[in-house]
This record gives C-alpha cells, structure tokens and sequence, in this order.
C-alpha cells in the first residue's frame, strides 16, 4: 500500500502548501510541503522495485505450469504413434517458444498494472473524500456510471478481437499453403481462384480490424464519462463553492491534482488494459488449452490438413478437352534459373503426339522436373515457344489448358472428404462404370475396399502412406479429361508391378503420356526416351540410345547392377512383405522411416 501514499498525499499537500503557504506569503511552509510530497514520491518508487519479486512469485509458477502441461502433451503425442506426432511435435515448439511466453508476459503486465491502477483510484478518492467530501457526488456519479458502461461494452471487444485473431490465422494459412503449392495451383488453372480466395481472407481481416477499432471507439466514451467529466463538474461548480465559503483555493487545487494527475490517467489505463492485454491473453490461453485437442482449423474447412487445404479448394474443371487437341510442340526452347545460370534446357525441339507415350530419363537434378515444368506451361522458356495445337501456350485459355494438360506430382494430394470426392475431383460427373474402370485399372480397387468404398469418409488423409495418396491421385487424374498426363514421377511410392499397372493403364487412355521414370522399367515401357545429357537432352528408343548414348548405358547398367539398399534409379523392386499392403512398397506405410 505504500504506493498509493503518494496518490493519497498528494491533494492534501498541495492544498496545505497553496492555503497555509504561498497564498498567506509562507513560501518557506509551502516549500516544506512539497517537499514532504517529493518524499512520498520516493517511497512509491522503493516499494514499486520491491514488488517484483512478489510478482515473480506468481507468475513464473504460472508459466512452469504451463510449460509442464505443453511439455506432457508433447511427449504423449510423440508416443501416441499417430501419423501426425510429427507436426504436433513441431506445434509444441511453438506453443513453448511463443505462447507460453506471450501468457507470461501478459499474465504480468496485467497484474502489475491493474493492482497499480487499482491502488491509484482507491486513493484518489480516499484522498479527495478527505479533503473535500462535497466534491465527492461530482465525481462518484460519473464514474460509477462509466463502470456500468464499460462492463456493458466489454463483451464485443472480446469478440472482435477473437475475430480479428482468426482472421490473421486464415490469411496467414491461406497464404502459406498457396505459396507451398504453388505449382499445382498454377498446373489446376487455380491463379485466379485462390489470389480471389487470399484476397477474400485479407478483406475478412480488413473488416474485422475495422470492426475491432469501431467496438474500442466506446473505451473514449467511457474514459470522457469516468475521467473526464468529473474534473470538468469540479472546475465548473469551483466558483461557486468558493464564493459561498465551501471550499478554498488550495482545495480547489488538490482536487483538481486528484482528478487530473490520478483518477483521468488510471481510467484511461485500466480500460485499455482490460480491453486489451485481457482478451489478448484469454485467447493465447485459449488456444493453450486446446494443446492435444484434434479440433480443426479454422482455416482449412472440414478437417483438412494444412498439406492438402489448398488443393480441396482448387476449382473443378467442367468443359472437357477436344478428343484431339493437336501436338504438344518445342520449338527450339532454353530455359535457366536466373540471367546468369547454366541452362538446364539448351535450344530443345521436341513434339509430343497425342496417343505417344514419351519417357524423360535422366540422373538426379539434372532438370527432368524442369522439363516437365516447361510442357504444362508451369514455367516459360527464356528462348523458344511451347505451342499446342499451332498456337503458344499462352494464347490458350488458362482453364482449357488445364483441363488439357494434367501434371500429377511426386507429392500427391489428398483432402478430407469423402473417397469418392477424391477421385471424382476433376470430374463431378463421373459414371460409376467409369470410376470403377479407372480405379481397376491404376491398381488402387483394393485401397478403396480397404478405406470402405466410395462413401467412406477420409478425416485425415495423413494416415494414408505416400504410396496410397499416388494411387488416389492417378486414379482422379485417369478420370480427369486432360489429354496430355505427365507423370512427374507419381509412381516413385509404389513398389515396380504397381508402378507398371498405373503406366500401363494411362499408356493405353487416350491421350499423349510423358513419365519422368523413377525406375530404367520406365523407360523400357515407352514408344520414345528423352535422355537429359547436359542441356541437350537425347531423343531415341531403348535400344538406339543404349547404341549411342554413353550416359544411357551406364544408367541401364547401374539399374541392373544396382545394390540392395539403394532407391531411386537404383531402386531394387520390392515384393509385397507380410504386413505390407499390395502395391505400395513397404517402405512408405505410415509410421515406417
């Protein structure tokens, strides 16, 4: 309580020092006064340093509690063995290093500044009560009334802050995703879509932030009723109570210091500490104790994961492709990451014919993606055209394009929903003759009856392995009307009999088939190879590049000669263990390394 000496001194001092000092010529009096108050002031300091550790007293056993139950959550989610232990761990990273801290930080603030605001108000009034009890009604009246309105006004605060706290979540996740699949968003024609999408999260910000300002607009009525007005009432009733003998000059005074110099700045602080620092650390402490809750998140509708949010949001294409669009054509096309990079493609022409089958072989990094890239117009050549049917891909349409050329990735998404949604994706209206032909045919008929058919519900599509997603994405994509399927290695999960199955089957759909081959098979199935050499890459069949291309042999011969424990192109084939599940390999079953 020796903090509010000072508070409670200080009107009474400066009266004294102003009706016993200065105005009746006894400066010496009134400086003695003052002094005494300086004094005061100087207590408040010594007893303000010595309440941090009384404050640290409650706070850090705060946090250790804290701490404690994130750390437990944590260790049972790493033990727990469900797929998604990993990003739970990574959470509680973050939960320990920010959000821990951030309720600590403002735990403190919170009870440092409102017990010190508090302190400052009661003795404000004490002292002004002291002093001059007929001034007390001008005072008590408005502030109890800015109370009653402040309580009233707090809960939309609360709200729109929660509001505006979600809403920078969703820009944030939104952003995020887009950025991380950024790829197949263009591949899906989806540009326009998700920047709409973006653009719809961050205006949902931009209203609740203004929703936000407007709800705390009120905190200024409340500060103008509680801090405000009643020094306005004393100054203006002050004239009269002089003149009628009721109060003096240096009361006067030291209820205007009271109103002024305390009960103003306190209410103005401890309004905006309530409706600021308080929902802050409600919400913080909120989303604390929803660690280990498997509760969705309010950016991702219906469940999803972060991985597959922004392609569940993709738009459906509904205008199916010509049945022959015409050659997809390079005419002389360099491309390189940067003005002054190495070209991964030099002076290229190539065509892709609808009903080829074209194999894109090569070692490591050595730009087979790139190439990819390059045919589904996901990046431009720095020199050259990429044409199809005659015309730049540019010229096209961008959702004619992709319904054109599909791209299905090494990384394959899939979303919460239903299976069926899943593979049904690119056609809404599928027959169910032509999804059970398509699911058979990718070898992916006993995940589905394994999963529970079509109608079953994919809550956590992390649970499925690698391998199982590819099968799902070559089933929607054999379904989808593209005519030209690159396979960026979409089989690189899948053990080899599996991989042959799915190539055989887009091998044999109508349209062109371009593989970036995990595995030398790959190759030896194709009508053409495109070795990547360099930046010449090398066209030829199997047998002419193994006649001229020194490169090609020793990939074939590394291939055969291949250990056991190698992957890549120098995978061994997998056969289906006990355990595993038929057609992926069982390298790629979840929980396994």
């Amino acid at each position: 309580m020796a903090e509010g000496v000072p508070t409670l001194l200080s009107g009474a001092l400066l009266a004294a020092a102003l009706d016993r000092g200065f105005l009746v010529g006894r400066p010496g009096v009134g400086f003695v006064l003052l002094g005494v108050l300086a004094l005061a002031m100087l207590i408040r300091a010594a007893a303000t340093y010595a309440m941090f550790p009384h404050l640290a007293d409650v706070v850090e056993p705060f946090r250790d509690t804290l701490v404690r139950r994130v750390v437990t959550s944590a260790v049972l989610d790493a033990t727990s063995g469900r797929p998604d232990a990993g990003r739970d761990a990574d959470a509680a990273v973050a939960r320990l290093t920010e959000q821990v801290e951030s309720c600590r930080n403002l735990a403190a603030s919170l009870l440092r500044t409102l017990r010190r605001l508090g302190v400052t108000i009661v003795a404000a009034l004490l002292g002004l009560a002291l002093l001059t009890p007929v001034l007390l009604p001008l005072v008590l009246i408005p502030l109890a009334l800015a109370a009653w309105l402040f309580v009233r006004l707090l809960p939309p605060p609360a709200r729109r802050r929660r509001a505006l706290v979600l809403a920078d979540e969703r820009v944030a996740v939104r952003t995020v995703h887009a950025v991380a699949g950024l790829r197949d968003v263009v591949a899906c024609g989806a540009q326009e879509r998700v920047a709409a999408e973006i653009g719809a999260a961050a205006d949902a910000q931009a209203h609740a932030t203004r929703l936000l300002a407007r709800a705390s607009s009120a905190r200024l009525l409340v500060v103008a009723l509680g801090g405000r007005l009643p020094l306005v009432a004393v100054l203006i009733a002050a004239p009269w109570l002089v003149r009628d003998g009721m109060l003096s000059t240096g009361e006067v005074a030291g209820a205007a210091l009271y109103l002024a110099r305390h009960l103003e700045p306190a209410v103005r602080a401890a309004t905006a500490t309530v409706d600021g620092a308080l929902p802050a650390l409600l919400v913080v402490a909120g989303r604390l104790a929803q660690a280990g809750a498997a509760a969705p998140d309010p950016a991702t509708p219906g469940g999803a994961t972060p991985d597959t949010a922004v392609h569940a949001r993709l738009p459906t294409p509904t205008t199916r492709s010509a049945a022959d669009p015409g050659p997809l054509v390079l005419d002389r096309v360099t491309f390189a990451y940067g003005p002054f990079a190495e070209p991964v493609v030099r002076d290229l022409s190539m065509t892709v014919d609808v009903g080829s089958h074209l194999a894109v072989v090569g070692p490591g990094g050595i730009g087979k993606s790139t190439l990819a890239a390059l045919l589904a117009g996901l990046l431009t050549p720095d020199q050259g055209t990429v044409s199809l049917a005659g015309r730049p891909l540019a010229a096209h349409p961008e959702a004619t394009l992709r319904n054109t050329i599909a791209v299905v990735p090494q990384e394959a998404y899939v979303f919460a929903g239903s299976v069926h949604e899943n593979l049904s994706y690119l056609d809404p209206d599928v027959a169910r003759a032509d999804l059970d032909r398509a699911v058979r045919l990718v070898g992916a008929a006993e995940l589905v009856a394994r999963l529970g058919g079509y109608e079953a519900h994919l809550a956590d599509p992390g649970t499925l392995s690698a391998g199982e997603r590819q099968l799902i994405a070559l089933a929607r994509t054999y379904l989808s009307p593209a005519r030209f399927v690159i396979l960026d290695e979409a089989t690189c999960h899948l053990d080899p009999p599996a991989e042959a199955l799915a190539e055989a089957a887009f091998a044999t759909r109508a349209g062109a088939l371009v593989v970036i081959a995990h595995r030398i098979d790959s190759a030896r199935r194709a009508d053409r190879i495109l070795l990547m050499d360099g930046n010449r890459p090398i066209p030829g069949t199997h047998h002419e590049l193994l006649a001229r291309a020194p490169l090609y042999r020793d990939l074939v011969g590394a291939w055969e000669h291949r250990p056991a424990d190698a992957g890549g192109w120098f995978e061994k084939p997998t056969r289906i263990t006990e355990g595993a599940r038929p057609g992926v390999s069982p390298r790629t079953r979840p929980g396994s390394p």
